[in-house]
């Protein structure tokens, strides 16, 4: 009984009584024009259902009627799409004969429960009805208004009853088929990827940006020196402005659906990575070889930011300290290492999210990546492969 009034305050039961009234309604003015044959919308239902555009238009107002929750959700049990295949189609007819029929008993019950309903009450005033329904020939009297309630309550049990088997059913034939919960799942896979690839995009560029800001910052405050202090202030406004620069494309990047790839930073344009750590103080030891420029986009790309996130361990955990970066394109692949001295008593980076960030690039691009202390010194080292991605 609790769970009977439970479902009568919910919305969505007034919802679905409306949409089994729809096919009532459109029934209602057909027998207007065809009495004698009230079959015939059954049957010109199965032409109608075969349509692909209809599992479509019944998929949104089921969603909306039926399963006001679930509208526009990727998850939906209901699917809002049209039908690809005959299965489907015949799906959709079987589904508009259930509703029609629902519809029907509704209707009727709706009609006729509220006029029950209607009587009683008139009669509890002592008015007779025209059809003399009541027990034999008894007299109507106050007695009638303790009956009032009943049709209503019959009805409503009907309407969340015929709803719940409405809405089971449009689940079962309007549900989404094997192929479309796949291809839903592949869409939602790759949101939640590219969703991580921007959170990976954030972290890295506004994390160095911001790193070699306070590192330069610091050593300004320090030094004492006005020349030093204007060159860091020069080395934090370029680095912010750079900063600027990637943020506004990853924000262009969340507002449009397709947006160009080659817009982010490729490892050509290292450079500027490498001079924003030198302007901090750190010493470098640069070797690259091989043609840099013909490193297919995806993997220079991903290079670049996994040199910028070793980069901003560095400042962030070690400081100003001496950085070996070997860069090699060789025998199909591209090796990148990041080295500089580790000191035990130093907190190390451990699994922050900048290195799961570098195994991640690494991985998705069918490389690896190492990350740890080795002989006396904090080694990033990446090796992608190039013939996979050409």
């Amino acid at each position: 009984m609790r769970r009977f009034f439970s479902m009568l305050a919910r919305p969505a039961t007034y919802s679905r009584w409306l949409h089994l009234l729809i096919p009532a309604a459109v029934g209602s003015v057909w027998l207007f024009i065809s009495p004698s044959k009230p079959w015939l919308p059954i049957l010109f239902a199965i032409p109608v259902g075969l349509l692909p555009a209809m599992r479509l238009a019944e998929g949104i107002q089921a969603q909306l009627l039926l399963t006001p929750d679930q509208r526009g959700r990727p998850d939906a049990t209901i699917a809002a799409a049209p039908a690809l295949t005959w299965a489907a189609r015949w799906r959709t007819v079987a589904w508009l004969e259930v509703r029609l029929v629902l519809g029907a008993v509704v209707c009727f019950a709706t009609v006729w429960l509220s006029a029950t309903a209607v009587d009683l009450v008139r009669g509890a005033f002592g008015t007779r009805p025209s059809d003399a329904w009541l027990a034999g020939d008894a007299e109507p009297g106050w007695w009638c208004a303790l009956l009032a309630p009943l049709p209503v309550l019959a009805l409503l049990g009907l309407v969340v009853l015929c709803g719940e088997v409405a809405t089971g059913a449009a689940r079962g034939l309007l549900g989404p088929s094997p192929t479309e919960q796949l291809t839903a799942l592949e869409e939602r896979t790759e949101q939640l990827l590219e969703r991580n690839r921007m959170a990976r995009e954030l972290h890295d560029s506004i994390g160095h940006a911001l790193t070699v800001a306070v590192v330069q910052a610091g050593a300004a405050r320090t030094a004492g020196n006005p020349e030093f202090t204007a060159r860091a202030l020069a080395a934090i406004e370029e680095t912010g402005r750079q900063a600027l620069d990637d943020l506004e494309r990853v924000l262009r990047v969340l507002r449009e659906s397709d947006p160009p790839s080659g817009a982010r930073p490729t490892l050509v344009e290292a450079d500027r990575l490498l001079d924003s750590a030198r302007g901090s103080g750190v010493k470098m030891d640069v070797e690259m070889t091989g043609p840099l420029d013909q490193v297919p986009g995806p993997v220079s790309r991903e290079g670049y930011r996994i040199l910028q996130e070793s980069l901003t361990n560095v400042l962030r955990h070690a400081g100003a300290v001496p950085v070996r970066v070997r860069i090699a394109v060789a025998k199909e692949r591209l090796e990148l290492e990041v080295a500089n001295p580790f000191a035990a008593s130093r907190r190390a980076p451990g699994g922050g999210s900048g290195l799961r960030g570098i195994r991640e690039r690494a991985a998705l691009l069918g490389g690896q990546a190492r990350t740890g202390p080795h002989e006396g010194e904090w080694i990033v080292h990446a090796s992608l492969p190039l013939d996979r991605i050409r």
